[in-house]
């Protein structure tokens, strides 16, 4: 189970990074989505992941090695809400941009 979140975190991470490098402003948007979404799989995974764990706190002793950490998952829900704005303003930010100079290249004109 670890090794394919790691290797999901890797792919996501690289593809990310190759997305930023790009020369079109949509696919620089989909690269910050893309780490976006490695960072709160890699903060997730530092909750501790467990399978067959319980979700409730039964009376009497407590071991707390038998829950997952409920605050990386909190992070998680919420960095997701922030993203989905950001993404939603990085989209009009876009739009405008097009609307404006008619390319969507990075640095404003079409390469010769």
């Amino acid at each position: 189970m670890e090794i394919i979140l790691a290797l999901s975190i890797g792919v996501l991470t690289a593809s990310g990074v190759w997305l930023l490098l790009r020369p079109r402003t949509f696919q620089v948007i989909i690269g910050l989505s893309l780490l976006g979404y490695a960072v709160n799989l890699f903060i997730f995974a530092m909750g501790r992941l467990k399978q067959g764990a319980p979700p409730l706190v039964s009376s009497g002793e407590v071991d707390t090695t038998a829950f997952a950490d409920p605050v990386p998952q909190a992070l998680v829900l919420t960095a997701i809400v922030i993203s989905f704005a950001l993404t939603a303003l990085y989209l009009v930010v876009l739009l405008t941009a097009r609307g404006i100079t008619g390319t969507d290249h990075v640095d404003g004109h079409e390469p010769e």
